[in-house]
């Protein structure tokens, strides 16, 4: 294995982790504030579409590299 293909799985697992431990912030950070439906829905879409915003990044890199 490369220092490359490891750094590009490492990347790929770490960065899947964090977005599962970012989930779990938003849904205690909407728990604790007492956002009610609309604020976490406001909390998980702006998560979600920064999520999409990351894969989409990387569609492009994948398509044009």
């Amino acid at each position: 294995m490369t220092l490359a293909q490891l750094e590009t799985w490492g990347m790929y697992l770490c960065g899947g982790g964090l977005i599962v431990f970012m989930f779990f912030i938003v849904w205690d950070l909407a728990k604790k504030s007492k956002a009610g439906k609309f604020g976490t829905f406001v909390l998980f879409g702006v998560l979600g579409f920064a999520i999409m915003v990351f894969v989409i990044k990387e569609v492009f890199v994948h398509i044009l590299g």
